[in-house]
């Protein structure tokens, strides 16, 4: 492993370390080489400010005081903090946001369109569930698989249309 590679992934697995527990020094070794450590180790060694989140120690369950009669305490249910962006966060004007979603309601309505015509396709040749037989399915265990697999492919198909359908009716 290269020394570079080797400082990204420490310092990839020490930012994620950090946001549970604190601080992260970027120090550098007589020799030269960097060291990320979370004990400031000397005069060479410069705190970093990483971005990241504390991660909450989970709530502490207290023992009942009689295991036989103990009932299980309802935990206080905390309500999810709304996330909201930052002032900085680039907003889009509300008629590009329309332009946009117009433009993403025609590629999904294309795509639901072919999606049809392939259903529409694949139960025409299912033919209710007795398609015609090939010359090259002279072996009825090949016949029988190329049913399977039409059976399959309908079904597929049918879950892409309900997807498609779910899709263009969540757009605004």
């Amino acid at each position: 492993m290269t020394m570079s590679l080797k400082l990204t992934l420490s310092l990839a697995l020490l930012a994620s370390a950090a946001a549970a527990h604190g601080q992260i020094y970027k120090c550098t070794t007589p020799s030269g080489s960097k060291e990320l450590t979370d004990v400031k180790r000397g005069p060479h060694c410069e705190l970093m400010d990483l971005p990241g989140t504390v991660i909450p120690a989970p709530p502490r369950r207290v023992a009942p005081s009689s295991p036989r009669n103990a009932q299980p305490q309802p935990q206080p249910q905390s309500q999810p903090q709304p996330v909201t962006a930052p002032g900085d966060f680039p907003r889009v004007d509300s008629a590009e946001q329309k332009a946009r979603d117009a433009d993403r309601r025609g590629i999904l309505e294309e795509e639901l369109k072919a999606e049809s015509l392939k259903l529409a396709e694949l139960r025409r040749e299912f033919n209710g569930g007795a398609p015609e037989r090939r010359g090259d399915e002279r072996n009825y265990a090949k016949y029988q698989e190329r049913v399977a697999g039409l059976r399959d492919s309908i079904s597929r198909s049918e879950k892409n249309v309900d997807a498609l359908k779910r899709e263009i009716a969540n757009i605004r």
